[in-house]
């Protein structure tokens, strides 16, 4: 996609003013005074006392103390790109946002996340991923705040401090870190069975994704579009991935958490890098205000889907993201996202989670960002530009020159002025309202457990395995009483199910229960999503005495079909062929590892080491092990024939490179062999 437009330049030439080079520059201190000394601080004497009116030691030191800014209490571990929207203008029926206009390009920031770790966790963990977008629209910023599921754990904002309690470390001693998997969490879970849908989404194959270029994004809320006749049309909002919807098996994502916790930002970086962009459409599912009530649950519980199979998801533009951050702490640590940040033609719901929310963000970025100008980051700038009467406060950028700060005023003749609707101000929806005050739930919200079944009726056979086995490995990290009362809130949603997890608990079978529905959405099963081997990376194992003509086409087909490769030996260095080729080595045994890769090709060589042959056999398990394709061919086969692998699904093994290409990417394509026999 082209990334010379006016929207994407305005937003990136703002922030080039910002951006510092500091390589060749003389050193300085923060006020531009050129110093002559940075290795010693200021003494009295060479053996004396430091001096107080060391004021570079002081500023130095000062800044490092507090370099550190709060971390978000949520989503801490996170990391973003810069991308380009390009509107279809399917939405301007429903509408007026001048984003989503036909043709439209607005350049947008991404931050993607986990939910419950601290910064420094792992990123492959069983966890919730955040999804957020930043739309820097002529019309101000717009904040897309997303999830890569679809519903939320709790129905009412003030229950989000309580939640958020329970999944993080346990007060006493702080353990464990990025994982539900302790008493607390399971214990607000049992007692708090709206969590249920979310429960048994974060059990599935969704909680451990392949990749940020490979998960959904969804708004979880009921919004509203506006369009320019004021008419409002619910609608609930998705990023739909052009490469599909993959996750990694969970031994899988445990052993990458130990090789490379920061797997999945690396993935992201290294294909923008590479040139391989990631793209998302952005969906809408469209609700007339007339059929509010048409469904079987209610339209503003957060903890329920509308699924596909009833309002199905138009596409109304795509998302490209094409530019790496240059500094991730300058822009992805200190970006700010509200879901208050709304532009004209979207407009919000009464989910009442969802008005919780707009009172929260707001009050969590003065502190983390230290005060009310965060808006003024670089990051955060609106490209529209801001003029209103707000002055001062810690951290002000802007010079304001004018002398009037208040509004009516006659000395800048009543400026900055407010702009009428119909010419592009903004204009609350207007929605009828009324009723007691009260704290209270409506009746529509006591069902918590339809949807959950609904999405495990979703499932095919091994999605079912993969859900019994995470909440088996869950809960038998909690005490008996915390796995007891959980089985309980497991039946309520399928009687087998929780049948299948008590048992693997040492709990005693529940022998009723179960909601009573046979109801599916296939949209729901990544079983059903779109498979392709772009950007699939290839593990290369590789050793001096191959054939280098059949390698290097092996190299030129995978590159061809948009896939990468590594390869790999027992040392750095090159490898050579029978014919002089020289292949450079990426990474050896000891740098690199089989959960690494999507998929393997085994090359090897006619005279290889004992650790050599050892430590392929244990990439050649791992790839096996985790349902992956294996290909293999010259010296390669053997490793394949000893581990009696050869006539498994996706094992594509052969003599002739030029045979075994095409099936092997076909192979790759397929993504999990679960036919696949493994002990």
């Amino acid at each position: 996609m082209e990334r010379n437009n006016d929207s994407g330049n305005k937003k990136h030439e703002q922030l080039d003013q910002f951006r510092t080079e500091d390589e060749g520059k003389d050193l300085t201190t923060n006020q531009g005074l050129r110093m002559s000394e940075d290795e010693f601080s200021l003494k009295a004497g060479e053996r004396g006392p430091t001096l107080m009116e060391d004021f570079h030691f002081r500023e130095k030191m000062t800044h490092f103390d507090h370099e550190r800014i709060p971390e978000r209490v949520v989503h801490a571990r996170g990391f973003g790109a810069h991308g380009e929207f390009e509107a279809y203008g399917t939405a301007e029926p429903y509408t007026k946002a001048g984003f989503l206009k036909k043709g439209k390009k607005t350049p947008v920031f991404v931050r993607f996340s986990t939910v419950n770790g601290f910064r420094g966790s792992n990123e492959t963990v069983r966890d919730v991923r955040g999804f957020s977008t930043k739309f820097y629209t002529e019309e101000g910023n717009y904040d897309f705040v997303a999830n890569n599921m679809p519903v939320f754990f709790i129905q009412d904002a003030i229950k989000f401090p309580d939640l958020v309690h329970s999944f993080k470390p346990e007060p006493k001693n702080e353990i464990p870190q990025a994982t539900n998997a302790h008493n607390t969490f399971w214990d607000f879970h049992a007692n708090n069975t709206e969590s249920a849908h979310l429960g048994i989404w974060a059990m599935s194959d969704r909680a451990v994704p392949r990749s940020f270029r490979m998960m959904e994004g969804f708004g979880v809320h009921t919004f509203r579009f506006v369009n320019d006749e004021g008419k409002g049309t619910f609608v609930k909002l998705h990023w739909k991935p052009k490469l599909g919807v993959h996750s990694l098996v969970w031994e899988e994502a445990q052993m990458i958490a130990g090789n490379d916790p920061d797997f999945n930002r690396k993935d992201l970086y290294d294909a923008i890098e590479a040139g391989n962009y990631p793209e998302y459409e952005l969906g809408v599912q469209l609700i007339p205000e007339e059929d509010e009530f048409k469904f079987d649950f209610d339209l503003l519980d957060p903890t329920k889907l509308v699924p596909e199979e009833e309002v199905p998801v138009t596409l109304i533009g795509k998302m490209t993201l094409n530019r790496n951050t240059d500094n991730h702490f300058a822009e992805t640590e200190q970006v700010a996202f509200h879901p208050g940040h709304i532009v004209p033609g979207i407009d919000f719901s009464n989910d009442p989670l969802l008005q919780g929310r707009l009172f929260s963000y707001t009050d969590t970025q003065l502190t983390r960002l230290g005060g009310p100008n965060f808006h003024e980051i670089p990051i955060n700038r609106a490209v529209s530009g801001v003029h209103n009467n707000q002055r001062e406060g810690m951290h002000r950028m802007d010079i304001n020159t004018s002398n009037v700060a208040y509004h009516n005023n006659s000395l800048a003749d009543n400026t900055p002025k407010t702009v009428p609707a119909e010419e592009g101000g903004f204009e609350p929806y207007q929605e009828q309202v009324g009723g007691k005050k009260v704290r209270a739930r409506s009746e529509s919200f006591k069902d918590h457990y339809s949807q959950a079944k609904l999405f495990w009726n979703s499932m095919n056979d091994v999605e079912k395995k993969h859900i019994v086995a995470a909440y088996s490995f869950e809960l038998g990290k909690c005490d008996m009483p915390i796995r007891e009362m959980n089985v309980k809130v497991i039946a309520n949603i399928d009687l087998e199910m929780a049948q299948k997890v008590a048992k693997n608990l040492g709990v005693e079978p529940p022998t009723e229960g179960g909601f009573d529905s046979t109801k599916s959405s296939p949209a729901l099963s990544q079983e059903n999503t779109v498979k392709f081997p772009d950007t699939r990376k290839v593990g290369v194992i590789l050793a001096d005495g191959f054939d280098g003509q059949e390698v290097n086409m092996l190299l030129d087909q995978l590159t061809a079909a948009k896939m990468s490769y590594e390869v790999v030996n027992e040392h750095q260095g090159t490898v050579k062929g029978t014919d002089g080729t020289e292949i450079t080595v990426d990474y050896t045994f000891t740098t690199t590892d089989a959960v690494l890769y999507d998929t393997l090709f085994l090359i090897g060589g006619p005279d290889v080491s004992k650790m050599f042959k050892k430590e392929t056999s244990k990439f050649v398990e791992k790839t096996f092990d985790h349902y992956k394709t294996i290909g293999a061919t010259q010296h390669g086969i053997q490793w394949l024939e000893e581990a009696d692998m050869l006539n498994q699904p996706g094992i594509v093994a052969g003599e002739k490179m030029a045979d075994l290409i095409t099936p092997y990417i076909e192979a790759v394509t397929v993504d999990r062999h679960w036919n696949r026999e493994v002990v």
